[in-house]
């Protein structure tokens, strides 16, 4: 392809708006009368322009020698596959290096938006700020595995849940940088053939501050909960029987349930995963909702003290201090998930399905439809059979 077609005096002589010199490098001229340098290229299909600066020969301005040498430097990029936009070297020069810590705290900003409240802004804070503060003096674009372990090494085994989330947020920052030009390679605190292969696999170690009840000491304990009178204490039996979290069913409101069909829809906004997620109703849990309409005073099915909010968490918990029960609200998904896998033969899937969690790759759960519904009505009506003291 022709190039070189300009000269220094057949620019001083045109007056046209656009004048080329070969091989995607033009000179435009402004409204205003000013001329600068484009690059013009096709990448994927898309027309790109890139700004290579004012045509001149003072102090920020380009000579046509200097465009032709910018022009041929992005060419070579193109050639090897890369993104002009990020790999010439005079626009890596004016990247400024930012620190993990500087980058963590501008991704919890912007991110925080989307979060569904303080509690978890806390969180990310905690992880990025207490747990990778060995990290958060170091050029984001510097940090290695070695670095991404000695974060997380430490609490691996004594605070194993926690040790993953820091380990998933210090990847999604790392991940974070790369979009932005801040960093190349791949990800150190990748989990799947990278940090597996120093680390023991989370699901062996302990569970953290989430203690479980062995699900066998479960329809005993339910009998004890059924004595204590109280929203907190129907609210923690209903927990247990639909094997959501403790804010789930706090948060539940009278608009969430079909009890015709037995059927409890809790939106998106207010799952974890945002995703919604419908949770088939035993016979006990159906009781346990009507029963509530007798006290309900708004919105919510188990209303707190305070007009038109929710229970509070530790309502749940005091019940289990009460009855000096050694587990947490969480665990009993926990206990949940035990007696599946020991004593029945419902299917891993469907078991996760029931505790809202995502399984497999994403080409894998593209392809699973549904959420299982009828065959988690089923295992949800042995389950809360079983704690009723009734074999499956």
């Amino acid at each position: 392809m022709a190039r070189n077609l300009l000269t220094a005096l057949a620019i001083k002589n045109s007056t046209a708006d656009k004048l080329r010199d070969g091989d995607g490098l033009w000179l435009h001229r402004s409204k205003a009368g000013g001329q600068y340098w484009v690059f013009i290229y096709i990448r994927q299909g898309k027309r790109r322009e890139m700004g290579l600066g004012p045509f001149g020969s003072g102090t920020g301005n380009v000579t046509l020698t200097a465009a032709r040498a910018k022009a041929e430097e992005i060419r070579a990029i193109l050639g090897r596959g890369g993104d002009p936009f990020v790999d010439m070297e005079e626009r890596k020069a004016r990247i400024k290096v930012e620190t993990f810590g500087e980058l963590a705290d501008a991704y919890i900003e912007t991110m925080k938006s989307k979060w569904k409240g303080a509690k978890t802004e806390a969180g990310w804070k905690l992880s990025l700020g207490t747990y990778a503060k060995p990290i958060r003096k170091l050029a984001v674009d510097k940090i290695t595995t070695a670095d991404v372990v000695k974060c997380i090494e430490p609490i691996w085994h004594a605070k194993a849940e926690t040790a993953g989330k820091v380990r998933e947020r210090i990847k999604m920052v790392l991940d974070h940088a790369k979009a932005k030009g801040l960093r190349t390679g791949d990800n150190p605190a990748e989990w799947k053939g990278h940090l597996d292969q120093i680390l023991p696999a989370a699901e062996k170690l302990q569970r953290g501050h989430h203690a479980a009840m062995p699900y066998p000491d479960v329809p005993d304990f339910i009998k004890k909960v059924q004595t204590i009178k109280g929203n907190g204490a129907r609210a923690l039996e209903f927990t247990i029987l639909t094997a959501v979290r403790s804010g789930e069913a706090r948060g539940a409101v009278w608009s969430e349930f079909d009890l015709k069909k037995k059927v409890w829809t809790i939106p998106a906004k207010r799952m974890k995963a945002a995703k919604e997620h419908r949770v088939p109703l035993s016979p006990r849990a159906v009781e346990i909702v009507e029963g509530m309409r007798e006290v309900s005073v708004d919105d919510y099915v188990f209303p707190g003290a305070k007009h038109r909010t929710q229970l509070s968490d530790m309502s749940l918990a005091k019940v289990l201090k009460t009855l000096k029960a050694k587990a947490t609200v969480h665990g009993f998904r926990s206990s949940f998930r035990d007696w599946v896998s020991e004593a029945t033969d419902f299917q891993t899937e469907v078991a996760e399905a029931a505790l809202a969690h995502q399984t497999g790759d994403a080409v894998e759960r593209a392809y699973r439809r549904g959420d299982v519904l009828a065959k988690r009505r089923e295992m949800m009506d042995a389950w809360a059979r079983f704690c009723d003291g009734v074999a499956r």
